[in-house]
C-alpha cells in the first residue's frame, strides 16, 4: 500500500519596485562603484568602469591575502581538532576488550527508574535509494505522511538491583531492553490520528479509482494530492472489524496501524459532492457507513522471519542471546563466552541462570532485533482480535503449500525509510473472527504460545486494561467521542459479548507472560 500526491510550489514572492531604465542610467553617469543592498530583491553589479586601476589592483591583492590567511587558519584549527579527537579516542580505548555481560540477578525490594526515548527514523539515511515521499509534496503535507515526532517515552519500574541501559538487549528474561526500544521506529501514535481526524473534516475527494484490495475498495484523491483507502463492504461487521480493530491498537500504544476514520457515504458533504459519478459506478449505496485509511508512501512487502515458521515457531531469551552472538563481531563472542564461563559450566540447565544481555549489537542484528519486537507486538495484536487474514491464513494453508512461509506475509507491509511494520486490512477481527474461534483459535494460539520475549510497554498496557476490566468501556467512548450521531445510528458499537472476549484473551496474554516468567528462572 503505496501514498503518493502532489502540491504545487509555493509562488515566489513579488518584488516591491523593479528598476527603471532612467534608474540604471542614473546608477551609469556617477562614475563610482555602487554599494549592493542585499534585501533588495534586484543585485546589480557593480561598475568597476571607472574606478582606478590601482585601486582595483589593491582590493584584488588584500583580497588574495584574506583568503590565504583564511585558508592557513581553517587548516590549522583542523589539525587542532582532529588531532584531539584521536587523543581522546586513544585515551578513552582500554588496553583489553571491553566486558558485556549476561549475568545472574537476584530479587531484591528495590524500586528503580528508567526512560525509555523512541525514536524515529524517518528523515535518516534511505538505504533504498528511492524517493520516502511523493515529487511535489509540501513539508505540511509530509508531516501528515511522516511517523509521529512525539516524545513516547515511559517508566519502568524495576524490583530488581539491575538497571537497563543503553547496551541492553533483554531483561527481566523476557522483555526488549532500551539498546533496541530506543531505535524503534515511531510509526502513528496518538497525534497522527488525530491530524488524520482533522484532515478528513475539511477534506474534499476529487477522484475514485479501483485499487487498496478487493471489491468496492476505492483509492481516492483528495483537493491538495493527498490519498487514502476507503473500505466499503456490504456488513457492517467488517466495517466495524476494521474501526474497532484500529480502536484496540490505540489503546495498547501500537503505532503499527496507519490512521483511519470512519464516515458516511453522503453526496451532500463536502467530502463527497465532487464524486457523485464515481460513487454510482462503483455502486456504493448512500448512508453506509465507509472507513477511510491513510495510504501509507513507499511500503515493501514483508516476510514471516525465520525463527517464526514451522521448524522453529519460538522466541525466547535463548534465540536473542543465540542471534547476538552469531552476528556481532568474533571478539564480542569471546568475551560473552568467557563472562558466562560456558567451559566451567557442567549442564546446559546451568545457563537458564541470566536475567539479561548486554552486549553491543552491530547495525545487522539491531535491523533484525526491531523486526522482531514489531514482531511480538503483531503476534498479540493477532491473537487479541483473533485477525484471520494475515499469519493464520499462512498457518491454515501451510497443509496444502508448504513454501508459503516463504513467500510475503498477507496485509503486512513495511515502510522503506523506517523499518516500520504495517498492520493492513484488519477488517476480520473482534467479530468475524472470534465467530469462528473454534475452527481457528489453535493456529492464533499456536504464534502465541512460542512467544517469550515482549514489548514491556505492550505488557503493561495489557494490565492496566485487564486489572479495570474496561477495555469494552474504554472503546464504546472512543466510538462515541470520535464519531458523530449520525455515524453511530448507522454502524453499532461494539458488542457486549464481544468486550468480554477481548478481555479473556488479554488474560490470556498476560497468563502466557507469566508462563515465560516461571520457564526463564
Amino acid at each position: 500500500m503505496n501514498l503518493k500526491g502532489t502540491d504545487s510550489p509555493p509562488t515566489p514572492a513579488v518584488p516591491s519596485r523593479i528598476p527603471t531604465v532612467k534608474d540604471i542610467k542614473q546608477i551609469h553617469s556617477q562614475k563610482t562603484a555602487m554599494t549592493i543592498n542585499f534585501r533588495d530583491p534586484y543585485v546589480l553589479y557593480n561598475d568597476f568602469t571607472s574606478i582606478n586601476k590601482k585601486t582595483r589592483n589593491e582590493s584584488l591583492t588584500y583580497c588574495f591575502i584574506s583568503v590565504i590567511i583564511s585558508f592557513i587558519f581553517g587548516l590549522a584549527i583542523g589539525i587542532v581538532i582532529m588531532s584531539g579527537q584521536y587523543t581522546e579516542s586513544i585515551a578513552k580505548s582500554p588496553k583489553t576488550a571491553p566486558v558485556h555481560k549476561i549475568a545472574v540477578v537476584k530479587n531484591v525490594a528495590k524500586v528503580e527508574t528508567n526512560k525509555f526515548t523512541a525514536v524515529s527514523f524517518t528523515g535518516q539515511e534511505n538505504k533504498y535509494n528511492k524517493d520516502i515521499y511523493p515529487k511535489g509534496l509540501t513539508e505540511d503535507m509530509k508531516d501528515i505522511l511522516k511517523d509521529t515526532k512525539s516524545d513516547n517515552r515511559h517508566t519502568i519500574i524495576l524490583n530488581k538491583t539491575f538497571t537497563p541501559d543503553g547496551s541492553t538487549v533483554l531483561y527481566d528474561s523476557i522483555f526488549w531492553g532500551p539498546q533496541i526500544e530506543d531505535a524503534m521506529p515511531q510509526g502513528y501514535g496518538e497525534g497522527s490520528a488525530k491530524i488524520w481526524e482533522q484532515y478528513i473534516n475539511d477534506a474534499e475527494v476529487v477522484k475514485m479509482e479501483g485499487g487498496c484490495g478487493r471489491m468496492q475498495n476505492r483509492l481516492v484523491t483528495f483537493k491538495d494530492g493527498l490519498q487514502a483507502c476507503v473500505r466499503y463492504r456490504q456488513n457492517t461487521d467488517q466495517i466495524q472489524g476494521e474501526i474497532f480493530s484500529f480502536y484496540v491498537g490505540r489503546l495498547l500504544n501500537l503505532t503499527n496501524l496507519a490512521p483511519s476514520v470512519v464516515r458516511i457515504v453522503d453526496l451532500k458533504d463536502k467530502l463527497w459532492k465532487n464524486v457523485a459519478n464515481d460513487i454510482a459506478a462503483a455502486q456504493w449505496g448512500s448512508n453506509r457507513a465507509v472507513v477511510l485509511t491513510q495510504y501509507i508512501p513507499s511500503l515493501e512487502s514483508a516476510s514471516i522471519p525465520d525463527i517464526f515458521r514451522p521448524t522453529t515457531r519460538h522466541l525466547n531469551k535463548y534465540d536473542i542471546l543465540k542471534m547476538s552472538l552469531k552476528e556481532n563481531d568474533t571478539e564480542s563472542k569471546h568475551i560473552l563466552i568467557d563472562k558466562l564461563r560456558f567451559k566451567d559450566m557442567k549442564s546446559k540447565s546451568e545457563m537458564k541462570n541470566f536475567t539479561y544481555i548486554n552486549v553491543k549489537l552491530n547495525k545487522k542484528t539491531i535491523d533484525k532485533f526491531l523486526e522482531l519486537a514489531q514482531w511480538s507486538d503483531l503476534i498479540i495484536f493477532d491473537y487479541l482480535t483473533a485477525n484471520l487474514d494475515r499469519i493464520v491464513n499462512n498457518l491454515f494453508n501451510y497443509q496444502w503449500n508448504v513454501n508459503i512461509m516463504d513467500g510475503p506475509a498477507h496485509n503486512l507491509a513495511k515502510k522503506m525509510d523506517s523499518g516500520l511494520l504495517i498492520f493492513l486490512d484488519n477488517e476480520s477481527g473482534l467479530l468475524h473472527g472470534y465467530r469462528l474461534l473454534k475452527k481457528y483459535n489453535v493456529y492464533h494460539s499456536l504464534m502465541l504460545d512460542n512467544l517469550c520475549v515482549f514489548r514491556k510497554r505492550t505488557i503493561d498496557s495489557l494490565q492496566k486494561l485487564f486489572t479495570s476490566k474496561s477495555v469494552g468501556s474504554l472503546l464504546s467512548d472512543m466510538f462515541h467521542k470520535k464519531n458523530s450521531i449520525v455515524i453511530r445510528d448507522i454502524l453499532p458499537s461494539l458488542p457486549e459479548k464481544n468486550a468480554k472476549i477481548l478481555i479473556e484473551r488479554i488474560g490470556k496474554v498476560l497468563s502466557q507472560v507469566g508462563k515465560c516468567e516461571v520457564n526463564s528462572r
